[in-house]
C-alpha cells in the first residue's frame, strides 16, 4: 500500500511540474487597495493545494490519535476484566505447593536416584 502511496505521490509531483514549466508567468495579486503581490502561477497554484491539504490532513492526524487513545483504553478494560475474572475463578482457600528438598544425589527426597546422571555416585554415567 506504501508504494501505491509514493508511485501516486510522484506522479501528482510530476504534474505539477510539467504544469509549473508551461506556466511560469508573472500574475499580479491585489491583496488590499494598496498591497500587490507579485507571484508566479505554479506558487499560487502550491499556496492553493496547502490551504486545502494542510487543514484537512491536520483534522485526519487528530481523528486518528482519538481513535488509537481509544482503542488502547478499550484493550485495557478488557485486559483488567479478563484479569479480574480469572481472579475470581482461582481457588480462594488454594495451599501453595512448597518443594520438597532435595538430598545430595540431586533428587527430591523418597525419588530413586537417575542411573544416568554422572552427578550421583554409583551411577553409568561415571565411567566406573
Amino acid at each position: 500500500m506504501k508504494i501505491l502511496r509514493t508511485i501516486i505521490w510522484i506522479l501528482a509531483a510530476l504534474g505539477f511540474l510539467i504544469f509549473a514549466i508551461y506556466n511560469w508567468r508573472p500574475v499580479e495579486l491585489t491583496l488590499w487597495q494598496n498591497l500587490v503581490l507579485e507571484t508566479k502561477v505554479p506558487v499560487l497554484a502550491l499556496l492553493a493545494f496547502a490551504a486545502g491539504f494542510v487543514p484537512l490532513w491536520a483534522y485526519h492526524l487528530s481523528v486518528k490519535w482519538a481513535l488509537n487513545r481509544r482503542v488502547r483504553a478499550l484493550e485495557n478494560s478488557l485486559k483488567n476484566m479478563a484479569l479480574a475474572r480469572q481472579a475470581e475463578t482461582a481457588v480462594p482457600n488454594a495451599v501453595p505447593i512448597v518443594d520438597s528438598p532435595v538430598d545430595k544425589a540431586g533428587t527430591k527426597a523418597g525419588e530413586p536416584a537417575d542411573p544416568f546422571n554422572p552427578s550421583n555416585p554409583g551411577s553409568a554415567g561415571d565411567g566406573k
